[in-house]
């Protein structure tokens, strides 16, 4: 089949969702299909656009399987001014749509959100060349911004509100990564028998259970202590004052330190809070290719986000934690696909959003209890080594292909 993907981001951009999408397209292209990515100069990790991709709108890599054009992504500095955010994103999309668009007829179209945006790019392109369009949500929008406050303009609710239920109705399937977020989306649409549960995936090959005592310790002094780590985005959807909250109240225990490491909209602000504050470590983002190391280098991996939020977001890290071989903490909504991955698979412990009362009573808990972190820590292996693969994930997109160019009148 000859496919087009459109997705925000791609290696060597270092987001969750564009390592992710890297894989899947590989995985297709093992599997004999040519491939067309269209996506985002590498900005993720600075929230800029990379020094080797400056100073142009589009650029062409051609590969074995295909061709990667890669779009400036107009991001704004500033995460928090939604009008820029938005704007940037109609820009990217207006541009993707274009370029997607042009070629002759393929098999298929996915397109990937967020930003919602794409959706409107996908179906244009699909139309263009005579193609089913499947759009992929990995986060549902606007709602996270509307849990966030960082959408409170009625009208531009509304107007995001129709947007969404435009893309969805325009999209010949919409793929989410578990079942409440399908609940979510089946809700706002006039037929929900076009949404598909796909999960997202990790590595096992690539992240395994590691000794703890690495370079990433030596680097940043963590020596023998008991690292409590979150590594990710430091964005608005973590709670991580409730971190800061739960390293305070734990700042009597010298042999622990809380390490974070990523990058963000709310780094300076926490890094602002934390300072004075001995037993908490912040650390730039790292390279893709060490974050088997990264992961190795915790006791204790954390996953907190705002309260609410985990009914519309599946962070991909959870999957790498386990993969790791490391327990970990998710302060998540109860009825949150997090939650029932952490139940299920004995990997962890969960608590209440917002608590930080609750994670430091619980980090102690554990940190007295070593055997029971190393059980942890087996359980997540062990389940996640039966979970999502990803040539379990890419044939599930090959088949949706398949079915939805064996309909009729396509």
């Amino acid at each position: 089949m000859k496919l087009l993907v459109i997705a925000p981001h791609f290696e060597p951009d270092v987001a969750p969702t564009g390592v992710v999408i890297t894989r899947v397209v590989e995985e297709l292209a093992a599997r004999g299909h040519s491939i067309e990515v269209v996506t985002a100069f590498p900005w993720y990790r600075e929230h800029k656009v990379e020094p080797a991709y400056r100073g142009r709108l589009v650029r062409y890599e051609d590969t074995p399987w295909g061709r990667i054009t890669r779009i400036n992504p107009f991001a704004p500095s500033d995460k928090r001014n939604i009008t820029r955010r938005a704007a940037a994103f109609a820009a990217f999309s207006v541009v993707s749509a274009f370029v997607g668009g042009r070629g002759d007829p393929i098999d298929g179209v996915l397109a990937v959100s967020p930003p919602l945006t794409l959706g409107v790019s996908g179906r244009l392109a699909a139309r263009l060349r005579h193609a089913p369009l499947v759009f992929n949500i990995q986060d549902v929008f606007p709602d996270i911004a509307i849990e966030l406050g960082v959408l409170t303009d009625r009208r531009l609710i509304a107007v995001a509100r129709s947007l969404e239920r435009y893309c969805y109705r325009r999209a010949d399937v919409v793929t989410v990564l578990s079942d409440d977020l399908a609940d979510n989306v089946r809700s706002k649409m006039e037929d929900p028998e076009k949404v598909r549960v796909i999960p997202n995936f990790v590595d096992t090959d690539v992240i395994r259970p590691q000794n703890r005592m690495n370079a990433y310790r030596t680097e940043h002094d963590l020596g023998h202590r008991t690292v409590v780590m979150y590594a990710g985005n430091v964005g608005l959807s973590q709670s991580l004052d409730t971190v800061l909250d739960a390293a305070t109240a734990l700042a009597y225990e010298e042999e622990l330190v809380f390490v974070i490491n990523g990058q963000g909209a709310s780094r300076q602000e926490l890094e602002r809070k934390a300072k004075g504050m001995s037993n908490v470590v912040f650390v730039d983002m790292q390279p893709h290719e060490r974050v088997p190391e990264v992961l190795a280098a915790a006791d204790i991996h954390l996953v907190p986000l705002r309260k609410g939020l985990g009914r519309h977001s599946v962070p991909s890290k959870t999957y790498s934690i386990l993969a790791a071989g490391r327990p970990l903490i998710a302060a998540v909504d109860r009825d949150s696909e997090i939650a029932r991955i952490v139940d299920v698979s004995g990997a962890g412990v969960t608590i209440e959003p917002d608590d930080g009362e609750a994670m430091a009573k619980t980090i102690r808990e554990l940190i007295d209890s070593p055997d029971r972190l190393v059980e942890m820590g087996a359980a997540g292996r062990s389940y996640v080594e039966t979970a999502a693969s990803p040539q379990a994930v890419a044939l599930a997109y090959e088949n949706l292909f398949r079915e939805l160019g064996n309909r009729p009148g396509s």
